[in-house]
């Protein structure tokens, strides 16, 4: 079953006591309502409007107040008010009713007890519509590619899967591992194409969906434009990003064009807004609090990596591969390990986040830091030894701990180095499938040598 640690926090959210209506967020076709009709089964009856049918769409536009709101959607879907609080409403595409946002604050004021479920794309965008959202009055949760660890639930591979969420993961079940996630390297999270291989394992098969996924969001530009030039740069920027992803871009000629800075870093922050990429700017200390510095060259950071090799054309590269990061210069699988951080951040602000130090002398840089307890730990995508990861080591005489973490295709091990100027630190090397454990793993790794 897809997003089955989504449907967990959806489940928390439920039981909370004092509960607001919760709004999905989330990129086009990352499962969204796929994800509420899962979770509609808990419930005795399941209410679904979809606001771009006009007949769905009718009772928020005619809205006179909260109680005859329901009365017609109980009604117009054959559903009986006795059992209202064993019902759920879920409110899709409710961006083209953008009133309807802020009538799900009366639902948190007058009907507490009855569930309610929202989602949409670009939401942001209706900002700039003189729209009053409901701040304070709803909850946000994002909904993201499908993880390694629900690809292995989608594949049926439920001993894997235990394996996967054992600490520390047994030497036995590396291989297999290693192997499964490969395949998902290659195929990347997007649901409909882990739903395609699931039940077919046909690679080829894949490719009209690839398209179909970029088709639909190219189709979307007129969606997130203001102007007909502003849709020529939303559509050079999504062409553009897949091939730029993992690496440091700047907006000025971005995708080899003539585009001013100001039109690319309008056209991707939208993108950004519409969840189909991040901009990840660069942190300069290895202490909290996290202050990314936007004067410096952003990462590229895109929906998912399935569809970046897909369209660079290196699915064949990868399956021939042993180790994933000799594969396009050690690009893809560094983008992945990102992936896989994201996934398990249901958060509206969560992001990720990597460290540079820029001299003129020497410049360094780690892939990710993860904020943990207080300390911000330093991430590294790499083969090869210890004594290779230079920035690691210049991150590490700076930070005022002594963990840092390394994801790469050996087992699980726990080393320890030293740096140049001989501070010693403790380096926990995880096989790169294990990026969805991440915390577990902090955890069980810090508190093994603190005690």
């Amino acid at each position: 079953m897809f997003n089955r640690y989504i449907i967990k926090e959806l489940d928390k959210w439920l039981a909370q006591p004092i509960r607001k209506p919760l709004v999905l967020r989330g990129a086009r076709q990352v499962g969204k309502t796929t994800l509420v009709e899962q979770f509609a089964s808990r419930f005795e009856q399941y209410i679904y409007l979809n606001l771009e049918l006009p007949d769905d769409r009718q009772p928020f536009e005619q809205f006179t107040s909260v109680e005859a709101l329901v009365q017609a959607l109980f009604f117009i879907k054959n559903c009986s008010m006795e059992q209202k609080k064993q019902t759920l409403i879920f409110v899709d595409e409710i961006q083209e009713v953008p009133a309807a946002l802020n009538i799900l604050r009366y639902f948190f004021e007058q009907e507490p007890d009855l569930p309610v479920i929202a989602a949409g794309s670009m939401l942001e965008t209706l900002f700039d519509k003189n729209i009053s959202f409901p701040v304070g009055r709803v909850e946000y949760k994002v909904i993201r590619p499908v993880s390694f660890a629900e690809f292995l639930d989608a594949m049926g591979e439920k001993t894997a899967l235990t394996q996967l969420e054992k600490v520390p993961v047994a030497k036995f079940a590396h291989t297999k591992l290693l192997q499964l996630f490969h395949t998902y390297a290659l195929i990347g999270g997007m649901p409909e194409i882990v739903n395609s291989y699931s039940q077919n394992k046909d690679l080829k098969a894949l490719s009209p969906i690839y398209d179909s996924l970029i088709a639909s969001y190219l189709d979307d530009v007129e969606k997130y434009a203001s102007s007909e030039s502003q849709i020529q740069h939303i559509r050079h920027a999504i062409s553009s990003s897949f091939l730029a992803a993992g690496k440091r871009i700047k907006f000025e000629g971005f995708g080899n064009s003539t585009y001013r800075s100001r039109d690319m870093s309008e056209a991707l922050r939208i993108l950004e807004k519409a969840l189909l990429l991040q901009l990840i700017f660069p942190c300069t200390s290895a202490t909290l609090p996290l202050m990314p510095d936007i004067k410096k060259s952003p990462r590229l950071q895109v929906l998912d990596t399935g569809l970046i090799n897909y369209l660079v054309g290196i699915q064949k590269e990868l399956l021939g591969t042993i180790d994933l990061h000799s594969v396009y210069q050690g690009t893809i699988i560094e983008h992945l390990v990102g992936q896989e951080l994201l996934s398990m951040q249901n958060l509206a602000l969560s992001a990720l986040h990597f460290w540079v130090r820029e001299k003129k002398t020497s410049n360094a840089e780690v892939d990710y830091i993860f904020p943990f307890e207080g300390k911000l730990i330093p991430i590294e995508v790499k083969s090869g030894k210890e004594g290779t990861l230079r920035s690691l080591h210049q991150y590490m005489d700076e930070a005022p701990h002594a963990f840092s973490i390394r994801f790469y295709s050996g087992e699980l091990s726990i080393t320890e180095a030293k740096t140049s100027s001989g501070k010693v630190f403790q380096l926990l090397n995880l096989p790169y499938y294990l990026g969805t454990q991440i915390e577990k793993y902090l955890d069980w790794f810090i508190n093994s040598n603190q005690n």
